[in-house]
């Protein structure tokens, strides 16, 4: 029988916490203040922006305890394990705030090494609660780093009350962030079962047990139907009931369909009744489809857009007919479009007059319409019938518009991923595979960042052996030297990672943006007192609180970008329905950039409400000008996404929004 680790046994024991702390004396500074304009709180940003962790360690020591927190909270953006062992002194900080810094900072490296440390630091003895808040910290970030035995240890914890909301958190935390990792207990889903299914604990507790049951790997919810079909009906957050609606359509279970049928005819929120369109798909068609079908017609268009998006998903031959009619009726243009495409995808065969139709409709569609969004998704559509590929390449590929020219490259890339290619092409399928590889290595000659993203991707199809079919790769090495860095930074690793795959290599580690742009302190200096801006929408308007104290750097570049009216005219180029919504790309297709990056700023804060803006990124210092904002929480970008402002008026707008919808301009307050 093996034995656990005696680390491991002490945190067993620790099931109620806190062992007071000395009090300090009158000399000893214990608040922690925090002011961007300060110059030792520049300092100390700049050294986590230069990543120089070397001259990091000497606040270790300041007497200021804010010093020592900002310190331990710059090695959590630097994620380096070689910080681990100075940042283990802090867990012992008189200072549970900086404690709790240092702990969010080892977890953040990811390094097992941290786990020993983590639990060794943690106060078993805390009866009074005063350690709750950093022993909370390390109960998540030992779901970072940690093991399978560690992961046992933390689900098995039971004795924590109803009122240890701290540490119900923390475990709750540490149980998903293991499972973002891809480890999954039996008593770790059987622990947040019991967290998420009771009124009796706090909601944010229950909000990531939930999120943990929804969006966890290989969890086997049997038998829970039942459980989670009592919970959605008890309980008052939209937040916790979108979570477990997901999580009940994974139970499969007698009681789980009539309730998901009941919510999402009954609930007001429509990221509730999106989510349960999602879990639809665990049932059979016919059990469902009417619902969907109502939904298409839903007041709120990301709710319609996804009733459409379930079809393309899951859509059958029988009804492929049925979604081109369903096209032509008053539908927002996006829903007609995801319905086009679900009718080409599903449509049998043998339907060749129904389905010359309905492309002749989308090649009308393509050639009428002003708006590149709706260019882009007709070109999608008419990829899903392969032999399309010639005429989606002559009309996308010169396309004068970004967007037109890469929803070009992802149409083409879905041809050539199709599972079935060889039987769709039938005796064909070779020639089709060398015009497709020539229009490929075409775009990789042109020139366009987003086409060459695309086109190298699919250029490791596996099952289409077109590194068989390249003998020679000058041009793909060719087009790698000319990439601009590190305003190209995305397809740069791309196109490495496919050269590597046409030489029978491994994938190589993604190339990192360089130190190149210095923090505008004058420009953050000079942020208005309510740190307020207003972006201005077609839609409406939306004020999002700045946050310079936890991200100086990204918002400093923000409010230059803003001031040079880069953002005016921009589009939002991305929207997931009950996910986010995404804008800034100066190409409008996600993209583009410009000519220096920014770094990662990841500290302490958590995507556990909506409203929420975050900096998207293709890898950690990679940001530049493209930002999102939560319709939702979104717990599982927790310590991975920059977050740096949050919407305070205006998030009706923010549910509003489309893709191809602007900004008109970024109005800062005075």
């Amino acid at each position: 029988m093996n034995r656990l680790p005696t680390y491991l046994l002490f945190f067993l024991g620790a099931l109620v916490l806190a062992q007071g702390c000395i009090p300090p004396s009158d000399e000893v500074k214990t608040e922690i203040s925090l002011d961007a304009r300060s110059p030792v709180f520049q300092r100390v940003v700049d050294f986590q922006d230069r990543k120089e962790a070397d001259s990091l360690y000497v606040f270790f020591r300041d007497e200021d305890p804010s010093w020592r927190y900002l310190a331990a909270r710059a090695f959590a953006s630097i994620r380096d394990g070689s910080g681990i062992d100075s940042l283990q002194l802090l867990l012992r900080d008189p200072v549970v705030r900086v404690r709790a810094a240092a702990a969010y900072a080892i977890g953040q490296t990811g390094d097992e090494r941290g786990a020993r440390p983590l639990l060794q630091a943690f106060e078993r003895t805390d009866t009074a609660g005063v350690f709750a808040f950093s022993n909370a910290a390390i109960l998540e970030a030992v779901g970072k780093c940690g093991g399978e035995e560690e992961l046992k240890a933390l689900a098995t914890i039971s004795t924590y009350q109803a009122t240890d909301t701290l540490l119900l958190l923390g475990q709750a935390r540490g149980v998903y962030q293991f499972a973002l990792r891809g480890k999954v207990v039996p008593e770790g889903t059987a622990r947040m079962l019991q967290l998420a299914c009771s009124k009796v604990y706090p909601t944010e507790v229950r909000l990531q047990a939930a999120h943990y049951l929804q969006r966890a790997p290989g969890i086997d919810l049997t038998g829970a139907g039942g459980q989670l079909s009592g919970a959605i009906a008890q309980e008052p957050e939209a937040d916790v009931r979108m979570a477990l609606a997901t999580a009940l359509g994974k139970t499969l279970s007698e009681e789980a369909l009539p309730a998901l049928l009941k919510l999402r005819g009954s609930d007001p929120d429509y990221r509730v009744r999106c989510n349960v369109l999602a879990a639809y798909a665990n049932y059979p068609y016919d059990s469902v489809q009417l619902d969907v079908q109502r939904a298409l017609s839903s007041a709120q268009e990301q709710e319609a857009v996804r009733a459409a998006g379930y079809f393309l998903e899951n859509g059958i031959a029988r009804d492929a007919s049925s979604y081109w009619q369903w096209a032509k009726d008053s539908l927002p243009a996006m829903v007609q479009l995801g319905l086009y495409r679900a009718a080409n995808r599903h449509l049998p065969a043998y339907a060749v007059n129904t389905r010359d139709a309905i492309n002749a409709e989308l090649r009308q569609w393509l050639q009428g319409t002003a708006s590149v969004y709706e260019k882009a998704a007709a070109l999608r559509a008419l990829a899903e019938f392969g032999w399309n590929f010639r005429y989606i390449y002559q009309q996308g590929a010169q396309s004068s518009s970004p967007v037109v020219r890469t929803a070009t490259m992802e149409a083409l890339a879905a041809i050539s991923g199709r599972a079935d290619f060889r039987a769709f092409f039938g005796s064909g399928y070779r020639s089709v595979r060398r015009e497709l590889l020539g229009m490929y290595l075409e775009v990789l000659q042109a020139g366009d960042p987003g086409m060459i993203a695309v086109a190298a991707v699919a250029l490791r199809n596996e099952n289409l052996n077109f590194d068989a079919l390249i003998s020679n790769l000058d041009i793909p090495q060719q087009a790698l030297a000319r990439l601009e860095l590190p305003k190209e930074i995305e397809t740069y690793n791309e196109l490495a990672h496919t050269i590597a795959f046409l030489k029978g290599e491994g994938r190589p580690q993604p190339r990192k943006p360089v130190y190149n742009h210095p923090i505008d302190w004058a420009m953050l200096n000079g942020l208005n007192p309510a740190r307020e801006v207003v972006l201005e929408t077609n839609k409406g308007n939306i004020s999002l609180e700045m946050l310079p104290e936890f991200a100086p750097g990204t918002v400093a570049n923000f409010i230059g970008l803003a001031r040079q009216g880069f953002y005016n005219e921009k589009t939002f180029h991305r929207v997931v329905p009950n996910f986010v919504v995404q804008g800034g790309c100066p190409r409008g297709d996600g993209y583009g950039s410009l000519d220096y990056s920014i770094r990662s700023e990841l500290p302490e804060l958590h995507y556990d409400a909506q409203g929420y803006v975050g900096m998207a990124s293709a890898g950690n210092d990679t940001e530049c000008t493209q930002f999102f904002i939560t319709h939702s929480p979104t717990p599982h970008l927790d310590g991975e996404y920059t977050i740096f402002a949050r919407v305070t008026a205006g998030m009706d707008i923010v549910h509003e929004l489309q893709i191809g919808d602007r900004i008109n301009k970024v109005a800062l307050a005075k």
